[in-house]
């Protein structure tokens, strides 16, 4: 064996277990009914969205383009999903606030996870002062309602998508480094951590080799559940009038029904279309996100 082989070898070796891994997780996964439901249901909202352009075209939202359309038509064979207050059909407002939805909560969850990885894992390993100054900073954004400082955050700084993803992301990490802290709290009584650190290894090796990989599979986990709490409190900000009003979203959408009184007024589907996406979406990723837990973490899958 050629010395560039033999140097290879504990990196193939490493990739071809992640394959095993990953193929194993997939094998489980395809066992979850629930999980599969959610799964396809999302990837169709998905693709739906990314299409918005061609099955939507941006010229169906023009209201100087739609003088000939119905406002408030119920839904028919001509308007599938109904019309809104200046004659735009929902169907197409609702493909094109998907796509709004699922970036905010794609992007302020990712950034929920990383923040809140990096404040558990540094809570759950570091000692003394360091990391009682770290768990105060967690206590403090957990007992603070975070969908007040979101609100606060909204109204601060300047109107956007940006905006809401930054205001989603810096209140609702605290829960994740919680969960993180007391997973790596685990891993570092185990042995081989101890043994790393008596054999000389500093922080970043003790936290890039073994605490970050142990605690993956749970930030994995409750990450598919934040998806879903991201975009309900998008949608609740868009509804309070704090979202990008040149940009469509289903919690947008909400608000124009309130602002022109859809549900007492009799214009239902301009209530009920955006909801029940909501609803649909958000259990769709708690499905997925069980289906991942239950395969993640070991006490689960056991029963």
């Amino acid at each position: 064996m050629s010395t560039t082989t033999a140097a290879r070898s504990p990196k193939a070796l490493a990739w071809a277990r992640r394959g095993a891994s990953m193929k194993q997780f997939w094998n489980d996964f395809r066992h979850s009914p629930s999980g599969m439901v959610g799964l396809i249901f999302l990837a169709v909202v998905v693709v739906l969205a990314l299409l918005a352009p061609v099955i939507a075209p941006a010229k169906l939202l023009d209201v100087s383009q739609l003088t000939d359309q119905p406002k408030f038509a119920p839904p028919s064979g001509d308007h599938l999903l109904g019309t809104d207050h200046q004659g735009r059909e929902i169907w197409v407002r609702m493909i094109w606030g998907a796509q709004v939805s699922l970036i905010v909560g794609f992007c302020a969850t990712l950034m929920s996870m990383v923040i809140g990885t990096v404040m558990g894992i540094a809570a759950g390993h570091f000692t003394g002062v360091t990391g009682g100054i770290i768990m105060r900073v967690i206590d403090f954004f957990l007992v603070l309602p975070s969908l007040i400082l979101a609100i606060v955050l909204s109204s601060v700084l300047s109107r956007g998508v940006f905006t809401i993803v930054i205001a989603i992301g810096l209140t609702s990490w605290a829960g994740t480094a919680r969960v993180v802290r007391s997973q790596t709290l685990t891993v570092e009584s185990r042995d081989y951590v101890e043994r790393s650190r008596v054999l000389g290894a500093g922080h970043w090796h003790i936290i890039g080799k073994h605490l970050l990989p142990a605690v993956m599979p749970l930030v994995l986990a409750n990450t598919t559940l934040t998806v879903g709490s991201a975009i309900i409190s998008e949608s609740t900000l868009s509804f309070l009038g704090l979202g990008d009003t040149t940009k469509q979203s289903w919690g947008g959408i909400l608000k124009n029904a309130m602002d022109y009184s859809a549900a007492t007024a009799g214009y239902w589907w301009y209530v009920l279309v955006p909801g029940v996406a909501i609803v649909l979406v958000v259990l769709a990723f708690t499905m997925v996100g069980r289906a991942v837990e239950g395969i993640v973490n070991p006490t689960l899958r056991s029963r």
